[in-house]
């Protein structure tokens, strides 16, 4: 175990009926900042991620393709995991709910509450709505229809087993109460206490007879395991949890999770279903359940009825990989829904990747091998100037730190990208290119260069998390290792006398708006986004 300890990171498992759009994408990413940022610090991360494969929607998706249930999800978790792969996630586990070790634990977990008198058998009745797999009653409903997605739902009885909620209610209450941290942001604990836990929780529905493919239930085979009691327990039968109580190493060293980061519409089911659940079955609660906003296209939520979903692969063929990843994590807000444009994706592509720090690059590289050969030495001819912008640089890391303790991953991206504006407006404060007419003056342009490569480098290894290639890139580029996280605060990044690279490379080449609107035009003739 490293000395800052151990840290235990999930997403929500994404549901295997297609392809992921970009508002799914934004979740790994962000999850992927968290682990790597984390990773920077010390800790030892375990981070999960994968594909929740059972249900109602799977099976008549999958008849309607011509193919088996399995065939099915075994498509589409293999395109879900391409795209996190192309988006460099550094999961350390993908798992399947089709996983065999995962069903086998859903089955015990199932007996084991049953047996212990959590669940009983019953019968449902109510309407039922097939994409969220969720019944309501005649009351939930808004307009009639689905009170979380809004689609039509139908009358429903049958045969099920129940999970006595209100038995563990109190408990749950008191938990959320006297653990302010445990949901986040503020707002979404409001919205649980006073929406469902105060005014009384209903038994929960957690069998379905009215399709097959779902985990079989051991003692009664006609009934499957409704999805919220199998793919919540991903969280911990992943990493070796047992029934049985033969707890696996993994199990016992990362359990209860640090963070479950979710989308704030499963919010309730992480929330009040998962931690009744845990303590049910005696085991500790994750420490934090984070619902974060949506990214929207234009000013709608993203879906295929719609017509307006978009993909991280397009993005990345248009824009590449870290600037899909930039785009993403700064444009979402800590509590507030961020929106997707094609107008705001190239100004921010072309102001901050382009200009703010594609061009401090090749423009500071440029001047070390015009004015010195690209070897850069600190010659310690210091102005006041110089103290101002260490001031900047060197106080952005613990003001990372403390942004990401509380999850305001945009304000930590942006705070590092303020060590670029401040090297921008360093070079238009010294004039570099006025000093090199002045030969007196060579020690203190050579020392000008060097802050410059020093703070540049310093950026460069905290923007690692966020944008790794690139982070990757720019060290390259200025034939320095990435320093250490822990010395991220003070100078010396940038070993004086090195020699910089002769070529630098341009990273963000700029993006013209109509070259853009014309592809855009070709993949989505009705958008006007």
């Amino acid at each position: 175990m490293s000395e800052k300890g151990t840290y235990y990171i999930t997403t929500a498992i994404a549901y295997a009926s297609g392809k992921p759009h970009i508002g799914n994408t934004y979740e790994i990413v962000l999850a992927d900042c968290i682990a790597r940022f984390k990773r920077q610090e010390g800790y030892e991360v375990y981070f999960q991620t994968g594909t929740d494969e059972h249900g109602q929607k799977i099976e008549e998706k999958s008849a309607a393709a011509g193919v088996t249930p399995k065939e099915f999800v075994d498509n589409a978790a293999c395109e879900i995991k391409k795209i996190w792969d192309l988006m460099n996630t550094s999961y350390d586990k993908f798992m399947r709910t089709t996983d065999k070790d995962h069903e086998e634990q859903v089955q015990k977990i199932f007996r084991k509450l049953y047996e212990q008198g959590d669940i009983y058998k019953g019968a449902y009745e109510g309407m039922y709505c097939t994409p969220c797999e969720s019944f309501w009653t005649p009351a939930q409903l808004k307009d009639g229809k689905c009170p979380d997605c809004g689609r039509p739902v139908s009358a429903a009885r049958e045969e099920a087993y129940f999970f006595k909620m209100s038995k563990y209610a109190d408990r749950l209450i008191e938990h959320i109460e006297t653990h302010p941290e445990f949901i986040q942001p503020a707002a979404r604990k409001n919205e649980m206490m006073n929406n469902f836990l105060k005014p009384g929780l209903q038994d929960l529905c957690v069998s379905r007879t009215a399709f097959k493919w779902g985990i079989p239930v051991t003692f009664d085979e006609k009934h499957v395991v409704y999805v919220w009691l199998d793919a919540l327990t991903n969280y911990i039968t992943k990493i070796g949890y047992d029934a049985d109580g033969n707890h696996s190493e993994l199990y016992k060293k990362f359990w209860p999770a640090d963070l479950h980061l979710i989308g704030k519409d499963i919010i309730r089911f992480h929330t009040i279903y998962w931690p009744i659940f845990l303590m049910a079955l005696g085991e500790p609660l994750p420490k934090q359940v984070f619902g974060h906003p949506w990214l929207l296209v234009g000013d709608g939520k993203m879906s295929k009825s719609k017509g307006n979903t978009i993909y991280a692969d397009t993005l990345a063929d248009m824009f590449g990989v870290d600037a899909v990843r930039y785009f993403m994590v700064h444009e979402m807000p800590f509590d507030n829904d961020g929106v997707f444009t094609w107008d705001t994706m190239v100004e921010r592509f072309n102001s901050d990747l382009a200009n703010t720090l594609g061009n401090l690059v090749k423009r500071t590289i440029s001047m070390s091998n015009q004015y010195f050969g690209g070897v850069i030495t600190d010659m310690g001819v210091h102005e006041e100037v110089d103290d101002d912008l260490y001031a900047t640089v060197l106080g952005t890391r613990d003001r990372s730190v403390s942004l990401m303790e509380t999850l305001h991953v945009a304000d930590c991206l942006t705070a590092i990208f303020n060590i670029f504006r401040r090297c921008n407006k360093y070079i238009d404060e010294t004039e570099p290119w006025v000093l090199a007419k002045d030969e007196a003056k060579k020690d203190r342009l050579s020392t000008v260069l060097y802050n410059l490569l020093d703070c540049i480098a310093i950026g460069a290894a905290l923007l690692q998390s966020f944008l790794p290639d690139t982070s990757e890139s720019i060290l390259k580029q200025l034939n320095t290792k990435e320093p250490e996280f822990d010395d991220c605060d003070k100078k010396g990044a940038f070993i004086s006398g090195t020699k910089v690279t002769e070529n630098p490379e341009t990273l963000f080449e700029r993006k013209k708006m109509a070259d853009i609107l014309k592809k855009v035009e070709e993949l989505y003739p009705s958008d006007r986004n």
